[in-house]
C-alpha cells in the first residue's frame, strides 16, 4: 500500500521551522511510515527568513499573510512555530478555518488563551497536537515504558527536569523569550515546561498542589539593535515540587551551568528505579535489588525510537532525529496509525501544564503550596 501524501504549510520561518524542513527532507530514513508529507509553503513576517526556504524545491508559495495559508485548501496540516503572545490568534484562527495543526508550547500566553485556544480546538473538531520532541529519544521512551508497565511498583519519588545555558551569558542580547509581553509572565516554564510535563501527564500523573522557587537571575540585558539596557522581566529558572501522591519534582532552567540541552527523568519505587539523561543518549540505567543488593545497571539502546529507521541502532540519537519521531508520532496518529505507541502532547495536556504553571505562579507570589 502507497503511503498517503499530506501537504504541509509552515507559519513561522525561524530555527523550528527549519528543523522540520529538515525532518520533512530526511523522511526517507523512516521504514514504511503510512504518510509521506511534502512542505509546499512557508509564511513570516522576514523577507530574509522566507528566502531561507529557497534552498526546500517543494516550497512553492512563500507569504508574510498566515491568511494565505488558511485559506488554501490544498494544505492539509500546519505547523505553527510563533512566540508566544501570537499563539491565541493563530490557533483560533487555524481552528476556526478547519486546519489541522501541530502548534509550538505552551498553546497560548497564559491559562486563559489557552482555555480558549483549546476550546475552539475541541469545538472546530480538528487534529491538533503540542510540539514536544524530547520524549521520543529512545532513552526517553525505554524509561516511559518502565514507568507505564508498573516495573517501579509504588513510586516514592519522580525528578524530571529540562535545563540548558543558552542565557549563561549576562551580556547575550535580549529575545522575546526574556520578555512577559511576548513570552508570557510564566517566563522559562512557557518556554520548557512541556517538556517536563508530556511524560508526567501521560502517566497520568496529575498535583494536587506545588510549591515554587522561581528565579529571575538576569534582569537586565542588552538591546540587539542599539545595546541599551532593557527589562527581563521573565522567570529564568523554575523548580516545581509537586504533590502527586509521591514527590514530583520538575526543574525547567534557562541559566544551568554545565548543560547545554538537557532533558532528564529519574523515577524511583519500592520494586525499582529507571534514569534517562540526553547527555548521556545511548545509555538507560535501571534499579533492582537483587539478592539482597542494591543495583544501578546500565543499558545501551542505540538510535531507534518509536518508529524504526534506516539508522543501525548502534549510533547515537540527537535533536534532529527527536524532531522526526515526533512528526512521525503526529503524522500517524493523524493517520489513525499510530498503533498504541508513545504520541504527542494533546492540547488538554497543554492545558494541564498551564493549570500547574499558573499555580506555580501563585505559589512564587504567596511563597506556599498552591492548589493547581
Amino acid at each position: 500500500m502507497s503511503a498517503q501524501t499530506v501537504r504541509v504549510g509552515i507559519v513561522g520561518a525561524g530555527l523550528m521551522g527549519r528543523e522540520l524542513a529538515g525532518a520533512i527532507a530526511r523522511w526517507v530514513a523512516l521504514q514504511d511510515h503510512p504518510v509521506t508529507p511534502e512542505l509546499v509553503a512557508v509564511c513570516d513576517t522576514s523577507p530574509a527568513a522566507l528566502r531561507w526556504f529557497d534552498r526546500v524545491a517543494s516550497v512553492t508559495h512563500k507569504t508574510t499573510d498566515y491568511r494565505h495559508l488558511l485559506d488554501d485548501d490544498s494544505i492539509d496540516v500546519l505547523y505553527l512555530a510563533v512566540p508566544h503572545h501570537l499563539h491565541e490568534r493563530l490557533y483560533l484562527d487555524a481552528a476556526a478555518a478547519g486546519k489541522d495543526f501541530l502548534g509550538e508550547k505552551p498553546f497560548g500566553i497564559d491559562l486563559e488563551a489557552a482555555g480558549r485556544i483549546v476550546e475552539a480546538i475541541d469545538a472546530a473538531g480538528v487534529f491538533v497536537r503540542c510540539s514536544s520532541e524530547m520524549p521520543f529519544f529512545p532513552g526517553a521512551q525505554l524509561a516511559y515504558e518502565t514507568i507505564a508497565s508498573g516495573a517501579l511498583g509504588q513510586v516514592i519519588e519522580i525528578q524530571h527536569d529540562f535545563l540548558h545555558s543558552r542565557d549563561l551569558d549576562p551580556t547575550r542580547p535580549i529575545s522575546w523569550k526574556r520578555q512577559a509581553k511576548y513570552c508570557g509572565a510564566i517566563g522559562v516554564m512557557g518556554d520548557l515546561g512541556m517538556h517536563v510535563a508530556h511524560v508526567p501527564l501521560r502517566l497520568g500523573w496529575r498535583p494536587s498542589t506545588v510549591f515554587a522557587v522561581l528565579s529571575d537571575l538576569v534582569t537586565e540585558r542588552p538591546d540587539p539593535g542599539t545595546g541599551e539596557p532593557v527589562l527581563c522581566d521573565t522567570i529564568d529558572n523554575a523548580t516545581l515540587h509537586c504533590d502527586a501522591g509521591f514527590p514530583l519534582t520538575l526543574r525547567t532552567y534557562r541559566i544551568a551551568p554545565g548543560h547545554m540541552n538537557t532533558w532528564r527523568l529519574t523515577a524511583t519505587g519500592m520494586d525499582g528505579g529507571v534514569s534517562f539523561s540526553t547527555a548521556q543518549p545511548k545509555t538507560v540505567h535501571r534499579f533492582a535489588v537483587r539478592e539482597g543488593r542494591q543495583v544501578w545497571e546500565r543499558l545501551e539502546v542505540g538510535s531507534q525510537s518509536t518508529f524504526p529507521t534506516v539508522t543501525g541502532p548502534i549510533f547515537e540519537f540527537g535533536f534532529a532525529d527527536a524532531i522526526l519521531q515526533m512528526w512521525a508520532a503526529y503524522l500517524a496518529e493523524r493517520a489513525g496509525a499510530l498503533d498504541g505507541r508513545f504520541g504527542c502532547a494533546t492540547p488538554s495536556e497543554a492545558l494541564e501544564s498551564h493549570r500547574l504553571f499558573a499555580a506555580a505562579l501563585r505559589s512564587g507570589q504567596t511563597l506556599r503550596a498552591e492548589p493547581v
